[in-house]
């Protein structure tokens, strides 16, 4: 590097710099020219004709001279001085560590410093070269001069790393650098290259790596495993002892495809998980859990487990020692044993264990215990782990208090106590507290608490007394029905016999006509009763739903009004099913209807969808236990308020509504869960409170099978028809209105009738008259023999006897208390005169070997 000393002062000059504003040597021979020109014209001018043409150009010179002062004073003119601005950028350029090349476009070399001439090995400033011809012998250099040079032309920065064996044959690496600079004055884009010898960087890179290798070799062949996880779960890193171990692929470390809770066998990550916080520091704990391998094998270990907390409580990255307590571990045989079989007892026990000081801390947990208690068993930073503060309700913390109390101050039997843990889901469980003798003192063990979470068993012993109790009062329901039936069978018959005498113009007329009008509508209610105790008669046939609801929706229009928008979505292929179609029809409107009440005058809007459910997708339907088959599925939904969570459990239930007195009976619901489930589907409802409530029925799937076909019951008789007939008919009836009304119509119609008020009494009517008798019409629900019984004991005798039973309840209720194959006709109640004579009519003409 050359230098030239001013006084005290040192200044660095680069060996090559050509970046000064070049002069031009013809500009000033021809200014010379000029001047010795004008002086000899002049000089050729006599006297006084002379001297004006000296003034003018010693006036031109003067002005030039004043105009170069003014403008070096206002900077417009510089004079090269050692001393200029541009020193301390040229001193900072020359004197850097590493290299500096500047060349222009046609890539002559403007400026070199000397820590490229010596990196370069360059002799002096007229042997220098540019980086180019520098490492143009070096192949692998060479592809990287030119990348950055590609980069140079297109206007960016950019650098590489490189090993070139220079000229002297010394072997060095090089970061080289390129970036394009504009300059003013310098006719073009120069190219600034910058050169740095990194060899020994690089030496101390590889020296790192190098040990950061043999630190990696001696932990991943350690005696013991080792894994590091993140805050979530995910494992960063594990040695090969451990992935040995457990059969783990090393491939999968590191991106987060391997999570804690694999390589935990049972609820063991839940009790890693569980250490308390502590901001700002790292907590060591020590953990006896089982480790699962690929295949699904246990392996027994302890693990020495540290995390690290951030300043807000929350869990970081942990590092785990993991020792093997496993046969041959470098412990005596016995003790492992027995310490592997208690670890495994107390962590895979299907109760959460924990045990407490006599202040109710907890000290020491299993994995079930935490697991049931999750978040709640960290806790907030530096708070108690009190099972009474932090598990248990507050409704309920002062009887676990007293359990734990109790224990510790030496009671033997404490009682269970069930608590309701905090949070949502209203989960329960029980807890058992024993006394532990384990010293004296706050801090030992006082007791031990067994939770068993009840929450399950709890909703069974719900839905078990809801099932009770909707089987009672179906019950009730039925037993009422029944007795209702045969009041309005008298009502309704009787309000024949009296229409029969009385012309409509009779004023009597009307009168009765309101009474059989009113004993039909409490008919209807009976069988609504009937239908929610599933004994009402239903006459079932195979339909497609989606044509049946087409044809509904005209009606149903009309239902909801105008404020009420009605949508129907069909499934695609909908499978058939097998219902009462009036009874079907009967269950969607009283939902829709149900529907447009819920919405009240705001109106809104009723989708009925409806879809196939194969039996793989069952399961997915909620808490709802499904018989696993397929299933055709109709849901009726609305925009409603919702269904309150405290009712939603008892809006199937008869005579509950939420409607007005007078605006409802309450058996709508429990009509359509009574036909439902007597079609061997299933309905639940579902909602959340200002999102409306969906009402899901699931009807199975109806197949087609070989059936002989049904015999269509007879048209109903027109007005002209002749409904007399003749031959003695048995009325077995023990309610004595309904027994005198159809003894009354029967004989009115020309029959021969044998009364009887038991299954005892007509089995003597019968040994009195029975070769007369030729149709039995009995009640099936009688004291001291029944129907089904009586039929048996007449087949006795007369095998061929015809039969009608008359009930209130479904056919099928009895029918399977009949002999395979048996033949009768079945008239349910309540019915008219009409019904009465038209079936004994018809049953006393058709053939008594036929099946029915």
């Amino acid at each position: 590097m050359s230098s030239i000393v001013e006084g005290d002062r040192v200044v660095a000059e680069p060996p090559i710099d050509r970046s000064g504003r070049a002069g031009s040597v013809g500009l000033v021979m021809l200014l010379a020219l000029a001047l010795v020109g004008a002086g000899l014209a002049i000089s050729f001018l006599q006297g006084d004709a002379a001297q004006p043409w000296i003034l003018a150009l010693l006036a031109g010179l003067s002005v030039i001279g004043v105009f170069a002062l003014f403008a070096g004073a206002l900077g417009l003119i510089s004079f090269a001085s050692r001393g200029s601005r541009d020193d301390l950028s040229r001193a900072i350029a020359a004197t850097a560590e590493e290299g500096i090349l500047v060349t222009d476009e046609s890539g002559r070399i403007v400026y070199a410093n000397d820590a490229y001439l010596d990196l370069t090995r360059a002799e002096g400033p007229a042997s220098a070269r540019t980086v180019e011809r520098v490492f143009a012998g070096n192949a692998d250099v060479a592809e990287a001069i030119y990348r950055l040079a590609q980069a140079a032309r297109s206007g960016k920065r950019a650098f590489e790393e490189a090993r070139a064996t220079l000229a002297d044959g010394q072997g060095a690496w090089f970061r080289i650098g390129v970036r394009p600079v504009t300059r003013p004055g310098a006719g073009g884009v120069e190219t600034v290259w910058t050169l740095a010898d990194v060899s020994a960087e690089r030496e101390r890179h590889e020296n790192v790596f190098q040990e950061l290798q043999h630190a990696v070799d001696f932990l991943d062949h350690a005696p013991a495993g080792f894994f590091a996880a993140e805050g979530d779960g995910a494992i960063v890193y594990m040695n090969a002892t451990l992935a040995g171990w457990l059969d783990q692929d090393l491939t999968r470390i590191g991106s987060g495809a391997l999570k804690l809770r694999e390589i935990l066998a049972g609820d063991g990550a839940a009790l890693v998980e569980q250490a308390p916080p502590k901001p700002g520091a790292v907590t060591t704990e020590i953990i006896d859990v089982d480790l699962r391998t690929r295949g699904g094998r246990s392996l027994p270990a302890r693990l020495l487990h540290a995390v690290a907390w951030d300043a807000a409580g929350r869990a970081g990255a942990s590092r785990t020692l993991v020792l093997d307590r496993g046969p041959g571990a470098d412990v005596s045989e016995p003790l492992r044993a027995a310490e592997v079989r208690f670890a495994r007892f107390f962590n895979n026990t299907p109760l959460a264990i924990a045990t407490v000081d006599a202040r109710g801390r907890t000290l020491r947990t299993n994995a079930p215990f935490a697991k049931l208690f999750g978040e709640r068993l960290r806790g907030e930073p530096g708070a108690e782990r009190s099972i009474a503060a932090a598990f248990v309700g507050e409704r309920d913390r002062a009887a676990i208090e007293a359990a734990i109390a109790a224990a510790a101050g030496g009671v033997g039997d404490v009682p269970p106590v069930d608590v309701t843990l905090p949070g949502e889901g209203g989960r329960s469980a029980r807890l058992f507290v024993a006394r532990v003798d384990d010293g004296e003192g706050d801090d030992h063990e006082a007791a031990v608490v067994y939770a068993l979470d009840t929450t399950d068993q709890r909703a069974l012993e719900a839905k078990f007394a809801q099932s009770q109790k909707m089987t009672a009062v179906g019950q009730l329901a039925g037993g009422v029905a029944h007795d209702f039936n045969n009041v309005l069978t008298a009502i309704i018959g009787y309000s024949d016999l009296l229409l029969a005498n009385h012309r409509p113009t009779d004023p009597s007329f009307q009168d009765i006509m309101q009474i059989k009008q009113n004993a039909n509508r409490a008919a209807s209610l009976v069988r609504q009763l009937l239908a929610f105790s599933r004994r009402q008669t239903l006459r079932p046939q195979v339909i497609a739903l989606g044509d049946v609801l087409a044809e509904l929706r005209m009606l149903l229009g009309r239902l909801v009004g105008e404020n009420v928008k009605l949508e129907l979505v069909h499934g695609r292929d909908l499978w058939r099913v097998k219902a009462d179609l009036n009874q079907f029809e009967q269950v969607i409107i009283n939902l829709v209807v149900n529907a447009r009440d819920a919405m009240g005058e705001e109106g809104g809007a009723v989708t009925i969808r409806t879809r196939n459910v194969p039996a793989d997708e069952v399961r997915t339907f909620g808490d709802v236990e499904l018989a696993r088959a397929d299933y055709v599925l109709i849901d009726v939904e609305d925009t409603g308020p919702g269904i309150p969570p405290e009712i939603l459990d008892k809006i199937f239930e008869p005579f509950f509504s939420t409607k007005e007195v007078g605006k409802g009976t309450g058996l709508g619901l429990s009509t359509v869960y009574g036909i439902v489930k007597q079609t061997d589907g299933y309905v639940f409802a579902l909602s959340e409170p200002g999102k409306g409530a969906t009402f899901r029925i699931l009807l199975p799937r109806h197949t087609a099978v070989e059936e002989p076909e049904e015999v269509k019951p007879a048209a109903a008789a027109s007005g002209s028809q002749d409904m007399t007939g003749r031959g003695t008919v048995l009325l077995v009836e023990d309610e004595d209105a309904v027994r005198a009304f159809a003894s009354r119509a029967l004989a009115s119609r020309g029959y021969t009738v044998v009364e009887a008020s038991s299954g005892v009494e007509a089995l003597e009517r019968m040994k009195e008259r029975g070769p007369e008798i030729e149709l039995v019409v009995s009640d099936v629900v009688m004291p001291e023999m029944d129907g089904p019984s009586l039929l048996r004991e007449l087949r006795k005798t007369q095998p061929h006897l015809k039969i009608i039973f008359v009930s209130g309840y479904a056919e099928d209720a009895f029918k399977k208390n009949l002999p395979d194959g048996e033949t009768f006709a079945f008239l349910p109640k309540p019915f008219s005169l009409k019904q009465l004579v038209q079936a004994v009519k018809e049953t006393m003409g058709s053939d008594p070997t036929a099946r029915d």
